[in-house]
């Protein structure tokens, strides 16, 4: 009878009751968390689905990319938005693998739910996830193959694994040494870990295909030249300027109106006008200067179609209605100064260029500057594509590619992709658990199983049996095949490493903590409090 009693006791002390509300919003949340991550599960892969997202004013996306689809729903949830915020820090530490990112977490929330309900306290969980992520990412650490940035074919493997599982996989083959190349031209040898994809400027322009996607060294603006006046429209040997003041007459600064009576005061207000404008392009032509790039301007018009004669006459190549935001891209290219004021017009601000020409695309034009002297760490890809749809998702898979380059810029490491870095955690965490002892046993098994999903996922969307390829996959992994990973094309397992499907070890590190720290956040939420 004693025993009986003590072990009621223990039992007491060991398992953990919570009251209704606090179990019943911690399940809501975990439920409307996972119902989130199955929503992005069947797009995992080069095999995945895409989604098409209709926005209400009418707007159509397809896509696959994880960070696009979330964003892009509207979840009302409190707990399921935290998956969506999951998957933007994801797009912002690592750029890729924003797909992967959410469907850990969920596979761990559903794990999470089992413990729970077997009576573990939800800090006890918490404590043991964070243990088992660290030891995970150790164990990820151990699997990497150190890279050099030298070594251009990895960095184009490693980008083309990550443009397989896109709606543009089919032109991996050409966007991939794109990316890489963008990306190493705007590197600074001085600090190499440092890469700013803001340098990486996307032009898009509609017309011809993604095949006519192309890296130009030097500047694309998606404009016409201004041929109000027959100006040039091509300039060799070129001197640019990049003004940010207006070549038009004077405005008084307040509304204020002139009443003029007599045409002698007419024609004297016309000629100063004019006198104004031509003294301004007098100081222009004089500094040598016969490309004008002009900033767009909101008071009043940059340029009227007087000042564009003249500087037609003058012989210089307009392009007006620069955005601003573009000014800083555009004066680092340049390697020039921005000038705000005619007096502050001097040769030496000016940027050089071998050729500056308006060049026909598609239905429209753009101007290209190319052979620029002394050149900023800058790079220009001009995406084309046969229809929005297909160029938007270009743009966001470039994106993901550059983002995947600059991800091994920063942490030269490189795993092997197709779900084999999932099986060798989910292993070695297995065996790490009966080493452990007591709840924290259990916690660290389930996120071992918990990790199994990516393979499951991989092998469902193309097609495969999941149980079957999973399981083979165990045995190879087991056997000491730590490279063995899913071949989605010949649906069979296979030295992933050989099959050149990599990934930088930065995407599945973050992909991990991030996704376990999310879901602890989840967990330790206990009551929901609406505020006014």
């Amino acid at each position: 009878m004693a025993a009986t009693t003590a072990s009621k006791g223990s039992l007491k002390t060991e398992s953990y009751v919570d009251n209704k509300r606090k179990d019943d919003i911690r399940y809501a949340n975990i439920v409307a968390a996972r119902a989130v991550a199955d929503a992005v599960r069947t797009s995992l892969g080069p095999k995945g689905m895409d989604k098409m997202l209709a926005t209400a004013s009418g707007e159509v996306i397809i896509t696959n990319d994880g960070a696009t689809i979330l964003n892009k729903m509207e979840v009302l949830q409190p707990a399921a938005k935290m998956l969506v915020d999951l998957s933007k820090s994801q797009d912002i530490v690592a750029g890729d693998g924003t797909t992967t990112v959410v469907i850990i977490a969920g596979a761990l929330l559903k794990q999470c739910l089992a413990l729970l309900s077997k009576g573990i306290h939800p800090t006890v969980i918490s404590d043991a996830l964070h243990k088992a992520s660290e030891k995970a990412v150790e164990v990820l650490s151990a699997m990497a193959v150190p890279l050099e940035l030298s070594d251009r074919d990895s960095l184009i493997k490693s980008a083309s694994t990550s443009l397989n599982s896109k709606v543009v996989s089919q032109y991996s083959t050409l966007l991939a040494p794109l990316a890489v190349d963008s990306v190493l031209a705007v590197v600074d040898p001085a600090k190499p870990d440092l890469v700013d994809l803001r340098d990486v400027r996307i032009v898009k322009k509609l017309g011809g295909t993604v095949d006519d996607t192309e890296l130009v060294r030097g500047l694309v603006f998606d404009k016409k030249v201004s041929h109000t006046a027959g100006g040039p429209s091509r300039v060799e040997n070129a001197k640019i300027g990049v003004i940010q003041f207006h070549i038009s007459p004077p405005k008084t600064d307040i509304d204020q109106n002139i009443i003029v009576s007599d045409y002698t005061q007419m024609d004297r207000i016309l000629k100063e006008e004019r006198n104004h404008i031509l003294a301004m392009i007098k100081k222009i032509k004089a500094t040598g200067c016969n490309v004008l790039l002009i900033q767009k301007s909101i008071l009043r018009d940059a340029v009227t179609d007087l000042s564009l004669h003249y500087l037609a006459k003058a012989k210089i190549l307009v392009v007006k209605d620069i955005e601003r935001d573009d000014i800083e891209f555009i004066t680092n290219t340049l390697n020039c100064l921005p000038i705000a004021n005619i007096e502050h017009f001097r040769e030496e601000k000016l940027g050089f260029a071998s050729c500056v020409e308006e060049v026909s695309i598609g239905d429209g034009k753009i101007v290209k500057i190319t052979g620029i002297k002394n050149m900023g760490r800058t790079a220009t890809v001009l995406v084309r594509g046969s229809n929005q749809l297909v160029l938007d998702e270009a743009e966001r898979s470039l994106h993901d590619a550059l983002c995947v380059v600059r991800c091994l810029v920063n942490k030269r490491f490189l795993i092997a992709g197709g779900g084999a870095p999932e099986i060798e955690i989910s292993r070695q965490l297995g065996a790490w658990a009966k080493v452990l002892q007591g709840m924290e046993s259990y916690c660290v098994r389930s996120f071992a199983e918990a990790l199994e999903v990516i393979p499951y996922t991989l092998a469902e969307n193309a097609g495969l049996n999941p149980i079957s390829i999973v399981t083979e996959l165990r045995n190879r992994h087991a056997q000491g095949e730590i490279n063995a990973g899913i071949n989605v094309r010949k649906g069979q397992i296979t030295n992933i490493l050989e099959e050149n499907v990599v990934q930088p070890l930065l995407v599945s590190t973050s992909a991990i903590s991030l996704a376990t720290e999310c879901v602890r956040m989840i967990l330790k939420i206990d009551d929901i409090i609406t505020v006014r």
